[in-house]
């Protein structure tokens, strides 16, 4: 399934922190800001998880949930968001099908090497289950203020 704006988003069903299975349709009727990150832990994913939990509270007047998703396990997960007092769910993705599906795994380079990964992108769900807007190969300074100004101003 091709992930586009305006369409459906693909559905799913995942591990959350404490190895309950959260799927996509749980948030019916919610406005879902569905974010991938590479790793729990590693900078930029802190620095992007904890801006998101910064602005938890405005997303929520908006009645906007946000959801992170990484191929880490259940326990990494539960980890990341007690040491961080992260207020969302966060998602395993062990065997990185969601980030398939998504399209938001790919083909990475690092300092020479070459490896498979998840691309940063956070996509904008409406109440019904549909694409609205999609971030990709995200940049973390600035991003979450630019997803939560986007539904302000889109989403009602």
């Amino acid at each position: 399934m091709a992930v586009e704006v305006g369409k459906k988003a693909p559905q799913f069903t995942l591990p959350n922190q404490e190895g309950k299975q959260i799927s996509l349709s749980d948030y019916a009727g919610k406005n879902v800001v569905l974010y991938f990150y590479p790793k729990d832990m590693s900078p930029g994913c802190t620095t992007e998880a904890c801006d998101f939990r910064d602005k938890h509270e405005s997303f929520g007047e908006l009645d906007a949930v946000i959801v992170g998703i990484s191929p880490d396990p259940v326990d990494d997960h539960k980890e990341f968001i007690n040491k961080h007092d992260l207020p969302f769910e966060l998602l395993a993705d062990e065997d990185h099908k969601v980030c398939e599906d998504y399209d938001v795994w790919k083909l990475k380079n690092l300092n020479g090497k070459e490896f498979m990964g998840v691309i940063r992108s956070t996509f904008i769900i409406d109440k019904d289950g549909n694409i609205q807007k999609e971030f990709r190969d995200v940049q973390v300074e600035g991003h979450v203020e630019s997803a939560l100004q986007y539904i302000r101003e889109n989403l009602k």
